[in-house]
């Protein structure tokens, strides 16, 4: 049984990711600080023999080195990310520290042990990292980056070392720019668990602005299929753009929940969730369009998404329908439902 690291393997990427690959029979060693957004809940539940969680911040490079060495792992998957953009406007430093500086001793770990283990890291990123898109263009593996955000700033950072480390030490790196993800174990915060969340609790959905900003969306365990999948055929030094073909503007997303939620808990009174939507002041730095292309991944490692956005939507709200326990443990121990990134 061959063994993989996950950095960030207790947030909602790394989450469903862990599970993926113990299903793939791996052996997943998870490395995570324990943050605001980690599902600490579902990590006290779970019990597998082919698991071992270390609590363990990236920056703490002495530690890292030697749990790596350890393990001896085939790949490394690096999710250990700030990822929240309000919050990174409310205080960039978090961001920079995870995703930079966590980054650079993760790959000096790995330039540290190349010459007695080849490790192939999959390093995670985010499309965010390209900026807003403008008319009918889909961002490109080639195009220049244009981050907007303290949060997509500190990723391309990221990216970058990843990139220079591949040329100047040859280590074994894959970056992938991926699309929002949506699924099951989300920290409440974002977009589509929040409007979930606050319907089923029937407490205000608030839009950003007019609620007109694009996004591409993907299943998560899409997501977790395409990365194995750069894992296992990927180029070592390529970037592989990972994107649903899911382009849809916020306030149809909400609305599109609304319909959903009607139809599976109805409020009476022919009501429907859509009156519980409001607009609010929009966040600054606000990117129109996030559009992926992601044919390079098709093309050239025959990867597709399996689930549409609809069929993916209709599981999302399922699961955090069944789930209540998760979600409510989350919001009754370790999250303030306040508004964020107002400067």
């Amino acid at each position: 049984m061959k063994n993989i690291i996950i950095t960030g393997g207790s947030g909602f990427i790394g989450s469903n990711l862990v599970n993926y690959l113990i299903n793939k029979r791996f052996f997943v060693i998870n490395i995570d600080k324990l943050s605001y957004s980690s599902n600490k809940f579902s990590e006290k539940k779970r019990n597998n023999k082919n698991y071992k969680f270390v609590k363990l911040d990236i920056n703490n490079k002495k530690k890292l080195f030697k749990i790596i060495k350890k393990y001896k792992p085939k790949a490394i998957f690096n999710l250990a990310a700030e990822t929240h953009v309000d919050r990174s406007i409310d205080g960039p430093k978090p961001f920079i520290d995870t995703n930079i500086n966590g980054t650079f001793n993760l790959l000096e770990c790995i330039r540290a042990l190349n010459k007695i283990m080849k490790i192939k890291l999959i390093h995670i990123s985010t499309d965010e990292v390209y900026g807003d898109i403008k008319g009918r263009k889909r961002s490109h593996e080639n195009d220049k980056y244009h981050p907007s955000s303290p949060y997509s700033a500190s990723k391309a950072s990221a990216d970058h070392l990843v990139s220079s480390y591949v040329r100047t030490y040859k280590i074994n790196a894959v970056i992938s720019n991926c699309c929002n993800n949506y699924g099951p174990y989300q920290f409440p915060e974002k977009l589509i668990p929040l409007m979930i969340i606050n319907a089923l609790n029937n407490k205000s959905l608030p839009v950003y602005g007019k609620g007109d900003n694009v996004r591409d969306w993907l299943y998560v365990l899409d997501h977790c299929d395409a990365i194995y999948t750069v894992l296992e055929r990927g180029e070592i030094g390529q970037t592989y753009n990972v994107g649903g073909n899911n382009e849809i503007k916020n306030i149809d997303v909400i609305e599109t929940i609304c319909d959903i939620l009607d139809h599976l808990i109805p409020k009476g009174n022919s009501e429907s969730y859509k009156k519980l939507i409001h607009f609010v002041q929009d966040r600054p730095g606000h990117d129109f369009r996030y559009a992926i292309d992601a044919s390079k991944l098709n093309s050239k490692l025959g990867w597709s998404p399996k689930e549409s956005f609809e069929s993916g939507l209709k599981k999302t709200i399922q699961w955090y329908i069944n789930n209540k326990n998760w979600w409510t443990a989350i919001l009754d121990n370790t999250y303030r439902q306040e508004r964020l990134g107002v400067v």
